[in-house]
């Protein structure tokens, strides 16, 4: 019923390296890298950007296969690069925030009025890109990924609270981007008029650093 990252992100991150994945790199070049697939390494403390596909949203809906719950049309991962390795290989980052903006939020629950806040909680998460395609967020050991969403309903403030042990995406070098898909998230914290369960689905595009589209190998 409400979004919970999941990033978030949370943020997904969600993150993250929101990069892409590219087999078959030229050997030597880095996981991370700027201006093309092979191109130019993303430097250790390099910025990373990407805001929710052109035309997309993201989805928190309380099943894997419903449409109940919250549509956000703004969101952005940021995260700093940690480490950059030669490819293939599995490139690191701190994922630093990933907001959503509530003001395009909308929520089609019965009973709810308006999505007033989505904070993704218990930052920095740490992000692994691989050159399988692969990216993780993962929070620090004995912590979780955590989204707090508050709702106005009808009968006054809600909060709601969810957790994910991890998050796992795929990369894109088409777009340069990173998609989450169904992410589950559990209730831990709320009123009955929280849902159990929350599905998390966004696609975030382009990474980039420096206003240059980031690629995996």
């Amino acid at each position: 019923m409400v979004p919970r990252i999941f990033l978030a992100l949370a943020g997904t991150a969600t993150a993250f390296v929101l990069a892409t994945a590219h087999p078959g790199s030229a050997s030597g070049s880095a996981v991370l890298t700027t201006g093309g697939p092979g191109g130019a390494a993303a430097a250790v403390g390099d910025t990373l950007t990407a805001p929710l596909a052109s035309g997309t949203s993201a989805t928190f809906y309380s099943s894997a296969n419903g449409t109940s719950g919250a549509v956000c049309k703004a969101s952005q991962f940021t995260a700093a690069v940690t480490g950059n390795p030669a490819a293939p290989g599995k490139a690191t980052e701190s994922v630093i925030a990933h907001t959503f903006d509530t003001k395009s939020c909308t929520s089609n629950i019965s009973g709810v009025l308006a999505v007033d806040a989505v904070t993704i909680d218990n930052l920095p998460y740490k992000a692994e890109a691989t050159s399988d395609r692969t990216l993780s967020v993962l929070p620090d050991s004995g912590s979780h990924i955590q989204a707090t969403i508050k709702l106005r309903t009808v009968v006054g403030a809600v909060t709601c609270v969810y957790q994910a042990m991890s998050l796992t995406g795929r990369t894109d070098n088409t777009d340069s981007g990173i998609s989450f898909v169904n992410q589950h998230f559990s209730k831990s914290a709320g009123s009955s008029l929280c849902p159990s369960d929350g599905y998390f689905t966004a696609r975030y595009a382009p990474v980039t650093d420096g206003g240059a589209r980031v690629y995996v190998n």
